[in-house]
């Protein structure tokens, strides 16, 4: 599921994904932070989705939620978080 707000405050080549679960509370955190901060996202909810479940643990090799894949114009390779540290979403979004 994608979330677009007025994308202010995040480049609008930058792709920002986050694999997650309905009951991590880290994911909330994570996602809060993106709408307050009006980044436009595509939540995979890995609970669910077996596929986008399979496509995580082969990016990080665990199973551990949230996953947060950053990918900036003229990136091949999306710059990948386990879990959720604000200062670090900050620089990676530049």
């Amino acid at each position: 599921m994608t979330y677009s707000r007025n994308r202010t405050n995040c480049p609008m080549s930058t792709k920002v994904n986050i694999y997650s679960t309905p009951t991590c509370h880290y994911c909330h955190m994570a996602k809060e932070f993106f709408t307050k901060n009006n980044i436009e996202y595509t939540d995979h909810n890995v609970a669910e989705d077996s596929e986008k479940r399979k496509e995580m643990m082969d990016m990080t090799g665990q199973m551990g939620v949230p996953v947060i894949a950053i990918t900036k114009e003229g990136q091949s390779e999306p710059e990948i978080m386990v879990g959720f540290n604000e200062a670090k979403v900050q620089e990676l979004l530049g």
